[in-house]
């Protein structure tokens, strides 16, 4: 009995809009039974750059004393990155909020404004992950009032990524085989597969903290990287045949 599968046409010319991808499909004629198999294959590696979020926040009376406070407070923040020799492409601003600030009467429930609120993040990349500890401590030194991170990931992780795709290949061959055994089939070829790639997996986090200068240790902070996933998840689709599929 034979059977009729439509397949997506996975083109590879850029003059085609992503409207023709989707739509263009190739029709695949089956003689034996048809099974679509979904594996999902990690790799776990050591992370070679870390994440981290710094951030500074002053209060005044004020909107413009605010933004001015925090503006010397940040350049001293991004100054001693710098000085730790993290080059600036590294460095980038995530966020800039400015909020007005109310206490609250109880007697008459009413509102009483109190100020202007700035808060000002940056991202880091650090490249050096035995320096995460010192780098955190120093951003402290410096006058950070708040962190977050550090994220760890690997920042080229195609290697990893074939060995993962190799794997879920392998396994998807012999899965597919058992199942052709089962039945009473010889071998099974492919008839289509498709490739999702994941991200890098859960990063271990610290969580955010407020800090305060005076809070600082003489030694760096203990940070342990472990490991990072990074991985592929193959969708292939196999036709149960009788006899060898090699021509």
């Amino acid at each position: 009995m034979k059977h009729i599968i439509f397949a997506p046409l996975v083109a590879t010319a850029i003059t085609l809009s992503p409207t023709a991808l989707h739509a263009a499909t190739v029709e695949i004629e089956t003689e034996g039974p048809v099974i679509e198999l979904s594996i999902f294959e990690t790799i776990k590696a050591e992370p070679d750059i870390a994440t981290i979020g710094a951030g500074v926040t002053t209060e005044a009376r004020t909107a413009v004393e605010a933004m001015q406070m925090n503006a010397t407070q940040m350049r001293k923040v991004i100054d001693r990155l710098k000085s730790l020799g993290i080059d600036e492409k590294d460095i980038q601003t995530s966020g800039i909020n400015l909020n007005a600030r109310y206490d609250y009467n109880r007697t008459d429930n009413r509102p009483v404004f109190r100020g202007y609120q700035v808060s000002n993040r940056v991202s880091v990349i650090l490249r050096d992950i035995e320096e995460v500890g010192r780098t955190l401590d120093e951003l402290v030194a410096a006058g950070a009032t708040d962190l977050s991170g550090p994220n760890f990931s690997i920042e080229d992780d195609a290697s990893a990524k074939d060995t993962a795709r190799k794997r879920a290949i392998e396994r998807g061959q012999a899965r597919a085989q058992d199942y052709a055994s089962m039945l009473g089939y010889d071998s099974v070829r492919v008839l289509e597969i498709s490739e999702a790639v994941t991200g890098r997996g859960p990063m271990p986090q610290m969580a955010a903290r407020d800090v305060a200068e005076q809070s600082i240790v003489l030694t760096a902070s203990p940070v342990q990287p472990g490991q990072v996933s990074t991985g592929v998840q193959i969708r292939i689709t196999y036709e149960m045949v009788q006899g060898s599929t090699e021509s």
